[in-house]
């Protein structure tokens, strides 16, 4: 109700949910949040986490339903391109960027039972 008096959609207020729940969800599975919702002209990266030594860019997925694929689907070849490109455009201020990988955090619900967590689920 909020949402619609506020102007915010429904779908990007699941989608903040989704992602707060992902965080707290990879931060128990030992990865530590860097940036959240990082922009650049190329795109956006949900997550940017620290998982040992390695730089994490998580995709946040939330699909309600499977009618076209699910979550997983969702993620085709040209967001893919999107987020490595947003990663190079966030890599390119370090000195020696550690090394990295993408993962996809997929969700049916906004709960953490029906999380998939693809570690690796892309790249270059």
């Amino acid at each position: 109700m909020w949402s619609r008096l506020l102007g915010i959609s429904s779908t990007k207020c699941n989608g903040d949910a989704a992602e707060r729940i992902a965080e707290r969800y990879l931060g128990v599975n030992g990865l530590v949040c860097i940036e959240r919702n990082f922009r650049s002209r190329f795109g956006e990266i949900d997550l940017i986490m620290k998982h040992g030594e390695c730089l994490v860019f998580v995709e946040v997925r939330l699909r309600k339903n499977n009618q076209f694929g699910g979550a997983g689907a969702s993620i085709g070849h040209s967001k893919q391109q999107r987020i490595i490109a947003a990663a190079q455009h966030y890599l390119r201020g370090m000195q020696a960027p550690p090394p990295c990988r993408f993962d996809a955090l997929l969700m049916n619900d906004l709960s953490t039972s029906g999380i998939e967590w693809i570690q690796d689920a892309f790249g270059t």
